[in-house]
């Protein structure tokens, strides 16, 4: 993941506040790449893009509580492929 993403993390883990209005939506997983989920489980918030005019293609999915999130993943491809992120390593 980019360095962006840890800035991303501390605003996901504090609440935000957030640099974009979309971040904390709730994320459809239309593409079907992720888990299979009940609506509302997943939020999506963006991970800056240095040099982009507007949010870019990467974004953080949070599954579960919006602060804690018990799944996260990282998709630097605006959701054609995501892989799963482990806080702890």
């Amino acid at each position: 993941m980019p360095s962006q993403a840890s800035d991303t993390l501390e605003l996901i883990h504090s609440g935000g506040p957030f640099p974009y209005p979309q971040d904390g939506t709730v994320f459809q997983n239309r593409e079907g790449i992720l888990p299979d989920e009940s609506t509302g489980y997943y939020h999506e918030y963006t991970v800056k893009t240095p040099g982009s005019p507007d949010r870019g293609a990467r974004r953080l999915i949070g599954g579960g509580a919006t602060t804690d999130p018990a799944h996260l993943y990282y998709t630097a491809d605006h959701y054609a492929s995501f892989c799963e992120v482990d806080e702890e390593s």
